[in-house]
Formats: C-alpha cells, sequence, structure tokens
C-alpha cells in the first residue's frame, strides 16, 4: 500500500485507544461491542485496568486486561471493552486500510441491522458534518442494548441469535468486499509477497534490498477521534498523509 512513508509491518494498523469512560445502563463504562468480519485484532494493555467481554461461536468470555497483557482475538468475536479505572491500549489491526473501511459490525437491536438502517445509525456525525460525543454515546448504548440480549440469548442456549447477527453483519458490508479485496492485495499480501522476494534473492545471494533500508518515525498524532471503544489517535492516517520524519 503506497503512501508518503512505508507501511508498518506486516501492513498493520496502530491506534492508540483510552476507553471510554462513559456509564452504561448496566452499571459498566466502555465502548461500543462490535465484530471485525476480515481482521484481527490484537490489545497491547499500556495502563490502567478494566476487561474485555466476548462472544462467538465457542460462547461468551470475559478476559481481565491490565498493563502488559496481549490480548488477541480473530474475526467474528463481538468485543466489548469495559473501561475500570483510566484503560489505556495500543490497537493493533490486521490488514491496515480495512478497519477504516468499514471492516467492524456494531452489535445494534435486529431492526437497525439492515443496509439501509445501520449506516446512519452508525454515524458519529452530527448535522453540520462535526465529530458528536452525544451520537458516539448514543450508538454505543444502542450497541450495549443488543449485545445485552444477544449474551441473553445465548445463556438461555439460543444459539440462533448470534448467527443472525453474523449474516444481518455480513450482509452489511456486501457492497465494500471488493474494495477491501485491492486494499488487502496492496498492503498485506504486498508485504508477504516482498518477504518472500527478499529470500528468494538472499538464496541466490543477492544482499541488495539491504542497502534500501530507512528508519521513520511518527509522533503522537495531534488529531483524537472518536473510535467504536474509544478516544483513538490513529498513527496509518498519519503515516498516509506525512507527518513523520525519516532519518539517514
Amino acid at each position: 500500500m503506497t503512501g508518503p512513508h512505508p507501511d508498518f509491518p506486516g501492513s498493520v494498523g496502530l491506534s492508540r485507544l483510552s476507553v471510554y469512560p462513559w456509564p452504561t445502563e448496566d452499571d459498566e463504562h466502555g465502548g461500543s461491542p462490535h465484530m471485525h468480519l476480515t481482521c484481527a485484532e490484537c490489545y497491547v494493555v499500556i495502563g490502567g485496568q478494566g476487561r474485555l467481554e466476548t462472544l462467538n461461536h465457542t460462547g461468551q468470555r470475559t478476559t481481565p486486561l491490565r498493563p502488559g497483557d496481549v490480548v488477541w482475538f480473530s474475526p467474528g468475536t463481538v468485543h466489548r471493552a469495559i473501561n475500570d479505572g483510566d484503560l489505556q491500549v495500543v490497537v493493533v489491526m490486521q490488514n491496515s486500510g480495512l478497519p477504516e473501511a468499514g471492516d467492524a459490525v456494531m452489535t445494534f437491536p435486529p431492526e437497525y441491522l439492515t443496509p439501509e438502517r445501520y449506516p446512519g445509525t452508525a454515524a458519529v456525525l452530527d448535522d453540520q458534518g462535526r465529530p458528536s460525543q452525544k451520537r458516539a454515546r448514543a450508538r454505543r448504548d444502542l450497541a450495549v442494548e443488543g449485545f445485552t440480549e444477544l449474551t441473553r440469548q445465548w445463556r438461555r442456549g439460543n444459539r440462533t441469535a448470534f448467527e443472525d447477527f453474523c449474516r444481518a453483519a455480513a450482509e452489511i458490508v456486501r457492497p465494500r468486499l471488493a474494495a477491501w479485496e485491492e486494499t488487502v492485495h496492496e498492503g498485506a499480501l504486498a508485504a508477504a509477497q516482498t518477504a518472500l522476494r527478499h529470500i528468494s534473492a538472499l538464496e541466490g545471494g543477492d544482499w541488495s534490498h539491504l542497502l534500501d533500508a530507512e528508519v521513520t518515525r511518527i509522533a503522537r498524532p495531534p488529531e483524537q477521534s472518536l473510535g467504536m471503544c474509544g478516544f483513538l489517535r490513529a498513527y496509518d492516517p498519519v503515516r498516509r498523509a506525512g507527518g513523520s520524519t525519516t532519518e539517514p
């Protein structure tokens, strides 16, 4: 994936996440439960404490989050970050560019999980096109409502509700799939192919790619956005647009 600066290793995406401290109806604090359909995600906990509530085909699980913990999960895992006290995370996302292109569907109640209704319900911009904490909290609360029902149905032995959510999520993202394929080809697949070319060259005694090495730095991104789980400072948009320094 081309840009002003090189891809991150393996064409991953990096963000600094401060999980929302906002209270919820179920007496917790945190972000919007959601599922990624293509990308695995990793949390590297760097401060505070909290929990990760998950639901996938194996059932419901709660994983503690403490500084130094590394927790990761594959596509098809509904996850909810709960903030028990200033939870700070570095998020590593597979397939840089896909999460920003909609590779996540929040667990709204079923009536909102249609291609027609979902985009407006998930939007975080107000009528003037500005990021709105009010809208972010509203969509978070709706996602918690839907997640609470999904987990309730699972505990009752009803697996169909989870499968219905997966089916609806797949239908919502269907129009974007061709663009996602291009992103993977230009990003993660290209990075893997480059590594294979380097291995092949080294096997033939050619080490010339080592003379193309560079060091790139990105300072803390100045812009903070309203993510699904919390306040985000995303590094990849900075990488794509510039704003880093390359040292000789």
